[in-house]
């Protein structure tokens, strides 16, 4: 594998800029507005906090970047932190139109696959972990839970009160050397051999698909396409699992698909169980 370049990864942790992003923000462009920050504790919380006070200046595919994220949010409230510059952390605004709010439940998963095709633009494999996760089979030994899989980017979409959107946060790890990750488990786009790190040419390339795949969300009859999409895109379908839902028992079992609603369907031996929410063990890599 051919990692990145020393003065590549100090190129990529070169501070982000409005006028780095500027191309992709306008009318007729990938995004309606993005703040760049030099940092943020949450980018999520935020855009959530800026959404709820001022909806009307926070149109679809808005949001807010920062050069460096210092406590990042994810499921189940777990932070992390990352080097200055090493990550790309962006939240964006989500007003899907002629989605039903119980079909919000898809925006993390079009999301992901936005951020699989950004990854693959790199020479990167990604795939989706359901429900929320980016990840790439590359590990040189198993890790329980998660086996050769490893973990390049997190996902968390939340919900806006009182209103029909959703903020979608994504953390892509970007420059980190193996020793600058927090877990066994996590990848960067350093240590999985991309051809770029540099993280304006990635936000331009997540804008587009990003743009285009809710675009298509929202262009078709109950989302059929956007799931044969995800479904393509999607490692979790056909591993041996266990589901840590939030409620009662681990649901055990094989990922045999995804619902109209986006729940992991687990063929259990005796039924097809619909899960829709909790965190995904493998169990047989």
């Amino acid at each position: 594998m051919i990692l990145p370049s020393p003065a590549a990864v100090a190129a990529s942790r070169e501070p982000l800029t409005t006028e780095h992003l500027a191309g992709i923000v306008g009318p007729t462009r990938q995004l309606s507005r993005l703040d760049v920050v030099a940092s943020s504790p949450s980018t999520n919380t935020a855009l959530l906090r800026a959404v709820g006070e001022s909806p009307e200046e926070w149109p679809h595919l808005s949001g807010i970047v920062a050069d460096h994220q210092t406590a990042g949010r994810g499921r189940a409230g777990r932070t992390w932190a990352t080097p200055q510059g090493a990550a790309l952390t962006v939240s964006l605004v989500l007003r899907p139109q002629a989605i039903a709010p119980a079909a919000l439940g898809w925006a993390p998963l079009v999301v992901g696959l936005a951020t699989v095709r950004a990854l693959r633009d790199l020479g990167v494999g990604a795939a989706l972990k359901w429900p929320n996760d980016v990840v790439v089979e590359a590990g040189a030994k198993d890790i329980p839970g998660w086996g050769r899989w490893r973990k390049a980017v997190g996902i968390l979409c939340e919900g806006v009160p009182g209103q029909n959107a959703v903020v979608a946060g994504i953390g892509i790890n970007v420059s980190q050397s193996s020793a600058e990750l927090p877990v066994p488990h996590a990848a960067s786009l350093a240590t999985l051999g991309a051809t770029d790190v540099d993280r304006v040419r990635l936000m331009r390339s997540l804008a587009a698909h990003l743009r285009d795949a809710v675009a298509a969300w929202e262009g078709e009859s109950e989302g059929d396409g956007v799931r044969r999409e995800v479904e393509r895109v999607c490692a979790t379908i056909g591993w041996d699992l266990a589901v840590d839902v939030p409620d009662g028992s681990p649901v055990t079992g094989t990922a045999v698909g995804l619902s109209e609603s986006g729940a992991l369907l687990v063929d259990t031996g005796s039924e097809v169980r619909e899960v829709h929410a909790g965190d995904v063990r493998v169990r047989r890599a």
